[in-house]
């Protein structure tokens, strides 16, 4: 069977280009796979064209119409979703222009495709108090409870996507003066984010204990399950959910009824904008901590400002004692 243009461009697309030429994450890359996975089922379910026989000629801008109304419709996604896959469609047909110019015209008529309007969800947040009692739940004489202790705080504390704290390694962690950790978020952009003491004690007593100064450990996951490997998203969520459940019971006011890893993120931005840090974006939660931003710099950070963030370390001091007497 010869291999069809479709599946020359398509592969050469996913596998060369995304990764290749425009430096596309792993997870942008397998979210557009799963775009053409989807594509090629609604093709055999209603057109009765099966992935070995697609060609491009095949494609048009009614299919891909037809392809967005039957993921709202038939899949039951919503217009954010629908969207997302929109997107994947748009940069595929973007590449085409000059992999297959032939069919130029067609293509732009894909990418004249408008998004459909959303709106945007409000994203809770905790207030100081209670982000403070969702620090002190994790028991810090089990070894599990210092790392979960040393992972939400340093959530918080760099404000980082839940991605981003996953696919930490020692090697991006300073712990000597000046104490930092570098993020790699979106697009691979990297960013330092400047730690305080506190957040750094934690780190360095929980790293001793999992043996991750040593230099061969460099590239060892920061954070890792029972079996020695990298946390899932999945995980990092069960275990804030775990203490977001239990600070829930004991205060409920504190404790928004959802709650997410984002939402300590948000909760972060919220804090700094509340004590009058300038060029925080609530809803895109990370300008606050992109180096080169005047503002942002740490000596202009208000008393008001170190004061919330020293208030929620504060009250840890004497659990990160307790924690290096376990060690």
């Amino acid at each position: 069977m010869q291999p069809t243009d479709f599946s020359k461009s398509l592969t050469d697309f996913l596998a060369r280009y995304l990764p290749g030429e425009r430096g596309a994450s792993k997870h942008t890359t397998a979210s557009y796979r799963d775009t053409f996975i989807l594509l090629l089922a609604f093709l055999k379910e209603r057109k009765d064209i099966s992935a070995e026989k697609l060609t491009l000629r095949q494609i048009s801008k009614e299919i891909v119409v037809e392809f967005l109304r039957w993921l709202e419709e038939e899949r039951r996604c919503c217009a954010a979703a629908r969207n997302v896959r929109l997107a994947a469609l748009h940069s595929f047909f973007k590449y085409l222009q000059y992999q297959n110019p032939e069919n130029l015209m067609e293509w732009q008529r894909i990418l004249s495709i408008p998004v459909k309007r959303t709106e945007k969800p409000t994203i809770s947040y905790l207030s100081v108090g209670g982000i403070r009692l969702l620090l002190e739940l994790p028991d810090p004489s089990t070894r599990n409870g210092r790392r979960n202790l040393a992972l939400l705080s340093l959530m918080y504390e760099s404000g980082a996507r839940v991605q981003e704290i996953i696919d930490l390694t020692p090697s991006m962690v300073r712990l000597d003066s000046p104490c930092t950790v570098k993020l790699i978020g979106k697009g691979n952009k990297a960013r330092i984010v400047p730690l305080l003491e506190q957040q750094v004690k934690f780190l360095r007593i929980y790293m001793a204990e999992q043996k991750l100064l040593e230099p061969h450990a460099n590239m060892y996951p920061l954070f890792s399950n029972s079996r020695r490997e990298k946390l899932t998203r999945a995980g990092v969520n069960y275990i804030l959910a775990k203490y977001a459940n239990q600070a829930r019971t004991k205060k409920p006011s504190l404790i928004t009824e959802k709650i997410s890893c984002h939402c300590v993120r948000h909760s972060k931005a919220m804090h700094l904008l509340q004590s009058g840090v300038n060029g925080v974006h609530p809803r895109r939660s990370g300008t606050f901590i992109r180096p080169g931003n005047r503002d942002l710099r740490p000596d202009r950070f208000t008393s008001e400002t170190r004061g919330n963030r020293k208030s929620i370390f504060r009250c840890l001091t004497k659990r990160g004692s307790f924690m290096a007497d376990q060690r």
